[in-house]
């Protein structure tokens, strides 16, 4: 009987031994699954959530904002003072010059004989740098074939040139403007929705135009780049009486807007992490541009209340895009680091009209791609160059 109890003991005790190691090799098991999980769910997303500590950073004090209030207002004005004829008539102010957004197809000439030329350098090539990001919704200038009144959207599109308004920027409502032909309603990435951290009223499957404001006076460099209201970035080292005294060549050769669309989309194989900087330039984006001289833009003008900040250089990417959503609220997050208060800009701003032919500028240039399959001419050298076409 000792015998076999002491084999029971034995037993007992082996088995003990195997239950307390399964048991370990369990917990283990459980415990790197649950990290695996918790790394798995971590990298899901390419947005940071935007948590910080609860101490104020010495950078973030808007005291020491020095571009702060420096836009010098200038009112909105009567579109029949635009310099030059139209519809018929002659009418001449000095202050009012050619208007935007506008006609971008490739062969369009504005009907407003002007004696200034857009800047067709690389922004950063004449000591300028973006002051501020904000998009509209839909899009302000025109492009037929890429955002046109062909478009669609999740609401559809709008017809030309008459252009009802839609909703967003939370409860508000805003005009909208000309959708890209992208959309389609039987694909999820243009209509599963987006958990936005950072954006305000931003949709899946919409159309935006971004606009990347620079100025050779803004504060390139430092904690005071960025501003919103975008003016104030751009009259930063601007004082009103030497702006008084520049020529508007002067002014078209050191300010001058980015234009690039999108449709957004739920897909993070078109993910772009840096948007805050400036426009996309990779492959078919920021390729075919539009070079033009016009005006700041927005709800507030149409075609018969004209901007009086002009005449500035618009350079507009012709094609529509695709972008990611959470390549947008990244923007917002970034927006949300400036030192400036940029919340304002986190939501679509409505789209102005189409600006009518006659207040648009009859500079267009236009700039295509490096060297290969868009040339059109043959030489017997090979380099790569960059061509500009005049319209």
């Amino acid at each position: 009987m000792s015998d076999a109890s002491s084999k029971v003991k034995l037993l007992a005790g082996f088995l003990g031994v195997c239950t307390i190691g399964l048991l370990v090799s369990t917990i283990i098991l459980a415990t790197n699954s649950n990290e695996s999980n918790l790394q798995a769910a971590l990298v899901t997303s390419n947005v940071p959530d935007n948590k910080f500590y609860d101490i104020a950073s010495i950078f973030a004090d808007e005291e020491e904002n020095t571009c702060k209030n420096t836009n010098p207002g200038f009112e909105n004005v009567d579109c029949v003072h635009v310099d030059g004829p139209q519809a018929g008539a002659n009418v001449t102010n000095p202050y009012i010059r050619e208007q935007a957004g506008s006609n971008v197809t490739k062969g369009y000439i504005g009907g407003l004989e002007v004696d200034v030329h857009p800047n067709n350098k690389t922004y950063w090539e004449s000591s300028m740098c973006p002051v501020n990001v904000h998009w509209h919704l839909g899009t302000e200038h025109y492009s037929v074939g890429e955002y046109d009144e062909n478009g669609d959207g999740p609401h559809g599109n709008i017809p030309a040139p008459e252009q009802p308004s839609r909703r967003l920027g939370g409860d508000e409502k805003v005009r909208a403007g000309f959708r890209c032909h992208h959309f389609d309603d039987s694909d999820e990435k243009f209509t599963t929705e987006y958990d936005w951290k950072h954006c305000i009223g931003m949709e899946v499957g919409e159309t935006y135009e971004v606009h990347w404001p620079h100025s050779a006076a803004g504060a390139c460099g430092t904690v005071n780049q960025y501003q919103t209201p975008f003016y104030d970035g751009v009259f930063c080292n601007l004082p009103l009486d030497v702006f008084e005294d520049l020529q508007p060549q002067d002014i078209a050769s050191a300010v001058g807007v980015q234009g690039q669309i999108f449709t957004i989309v739920n897909d993070e194989s078109y993910f772009y992490p840096d948007m805050i900087r400036g426009w996309i330039v990779d492959g078919d984006y920021g390729k075919d541009i539009h070079y033009y001289t016009g005006s700041t833009t927005g709800t507030s003008r149409n075609n018969e209340i004209c901007s009086a900040y002009a005449p500035i250089t618009w350079q507009v990417d012709r094609k529509c895009h695709m972008i990611s959503a959470s390549s947008f609220d990244k923007l917002c997050y970034d927006m949300k680091l400036q030192r400036d208060d940029m919340e304002k800009d986190l939501h679509a701003h409505g789209s102005r009209e189409l600006v009518h032919d006659y207040m648009v500028a009859n500079n267009q240039q236009r700039r295509r791609g490096l060297h290969g399959s868009d040339h059109e001419h043959e030489h017997e050298h090979e380099h790569e160059h960059e061509h500009q076409e005049w319209f």
